[in-house]
């Protein structure tokens, strides 16, 4: 409710801190006041505003650039459509989570979102998506903690980096043990250090990336999820490169009972980093511990078809100590946006996508294999990014490389000292032969490797 204050209520409240007028309140201190007057654009029409902001555009220093950047944010083609879709008013304004039943169609983008997902990872049930893979990854650790009553987590060192130090902020928090499996020189976790790690039964979960950071295909074999499973330790998916499961074998059919997400390739523009929209689906079994909101289908009174918000486990919801979950929340406009993207493709246009992305990465990874000076830092299967070794600094390399107009990929060194001679690069369907040939050619001029070494 929204009840104005009146003349003497403000005199009173001013009376009561100390201040004369409401601009002696709000009097901004001299040291950092505006000494001249600030010059603020007249009202322009609508076809001025457009170009004024086409000129605003022109000074971004990432416009024209080859980019073969991809660690976690990944340039797709989004369909038209979608934004006419996505952006109708109906979607922007009618949906509020306290009262979901009067937004029906909502809903039922939603219920669409969550069989996708099931369908894509191989599980039972999904929810209606979380605020972005990293969290989503933390959230499914609860997830095993609640199911197993253990403190301890393993992660693998080749997931994502920035996953992992969420993951590691969850676990401080909760006081819970977290330990990190090593990665072989083929950069997939070993999974020796699985076995050995869960035999002792203290570890409620073991996640594992795939394809993981350096773009490798890296799950359980039958050997380490026997393993896991005579443990009792929880298996966790995690996707950050959702294309893939267009590609690869579902993480239901090597083991994974909970697979934690990022949908932001599913029609989600790159946009400096976000907003995306996480995803958890899980095995029947953790039904009641998946966190945030469902959506289910029913029949109303008179027969007709009706989706619900059920099993709402958030604090918003339910008692606070009985939520599964006290921050998650659903990123539901970037949901509809992946939603509305795999309805336009469909099964057929996801894996022509898929083969796209492959057909691509591997052609990239022959270019730059060619050029003297450059391996390739792995033999493990890969999906569309890899790992090329250029044998100096790379950084250096990769600065060279952006004065030529490309951005060359990401410098593994920042987040392992080891492989700071190493950059993983991306190729997608938006990637063309000529951006590749172009890499290709910049790279040997950037390395200065001697003719016939």
């Amino acid at each position: 409710m929204y009840a104005p204050h009146t003349k003497r209520d403000v005199e009173q409240m001013l009376a009561a801190i100390g201040a004369a007028s409401l601009d002696e309140l709000l009097r901004v201190p001299d040291d950092v006041a505006l000494k001249e007057k600030l010059e603020i654009v007249p009202q322009l029409p609508e076809y001025l505003i457009g170009r004024r902001f086409e000129h605003f555009g022109a000074h971004n220093a990432g416009v024209g650039y080859r980019s073969f950047l991809g660690a976690g944010a990944y340039r797709h083609y989004a369909p038209p459509a979608i934004a006419s879709l996505a952006m109708r008013g109906e979607f922007l304004t009618a949906y509020t989570p306290y009262q979901a039943e009067v937004s029906q169609g909502y809903l039922q983008a939603i219920y669409e979102w969550q069989t996708y997902i099931c369908l894509l990872t191989g599980m039972d049930i999904a929810n209606a998506s979380v605020y972005d893979g990293a969290t989503a990854l933390a959230e499914a650790a609860i997830m095993a903690l609640h199911a197993t009553g253990r403190q301890k987590m393993l992660v693998s060192q080749a997931a994502h980096p920035n996953y992992r130090a969420v993951l590691r902020t969850y676990c401080d928090g909760l006081d819970v043990a977290l330990d990190e499996l090593p990665f072989t020189a083929e950069g997939t976790t070993d999974l020796q250090a699985v076995e050995n790690a869960v035999a002792g039964g203290e570890y409620a979960a073991v996640a594992l990336q795939s394809p993981n950071f350096f773009g490798n295909v890296d799950t359980l074999n039958a050997q380490a999820l026997g393993a896991v499973r005579e443990a009792g330790t929880v298996p966790i998916a995690v996707v950050a490169e959702a294309l893939s499961l267009a590609a690869l074998a579902t993480p239901a059919s090597w083991g994974a009972q909970i697979v934690a997400g990022e949908a932001q390739s599913f029609g989600v523009p790159v946009a400096y980093g976000g907003p995306y929209a996480g995803f958890i689906a899980a095995t029947q079994e953790h039904l009641r511990r998946i966190p945030g909101r469902l959506v289910g289908k029913t029949v109303d009174s008179g027969g007709r078809s009706a989706y619900v918000l059920t099993l709402q486990a958030r604090e918003q919801h339910i008692r606070r100590e009985r939520a599964t979950s006290n921050i998650c929340t659903n990123q539901a406009h970037c949901a509809l946006i992946a939603t509305i993207y795999l309805a336009l493709l469909g099964e057929s246009g996801l894996r022509t996508a898929a083969a796209l992305n492959l057909a691509r990465s591997r052609e990239l990874a022959t270019a730059v294999a060619n050029v003297s000076g450059v391996t390739l830092k792995h033999s493990a299967p890969f999906f569309n990014e890899f790992v090329a070794d250029v044998h100096q600094p790379a950084a250096a390399v990769l600065a060279k490389l952006r004065e030529r107009g490309i951005l060359g990929g990401v410098d593994l060194g920042r987040f392992y000292p080891d492989l700071s001679s190493c950059i993983l690069m991306t190729a997608t369907e938006l990637t063309t032969t000529a951006d590749i040939n172009a890499l290709a050619a910049a790279l040997k001029e950037s390395l200065h490797v001697p003719a016939g070494v």
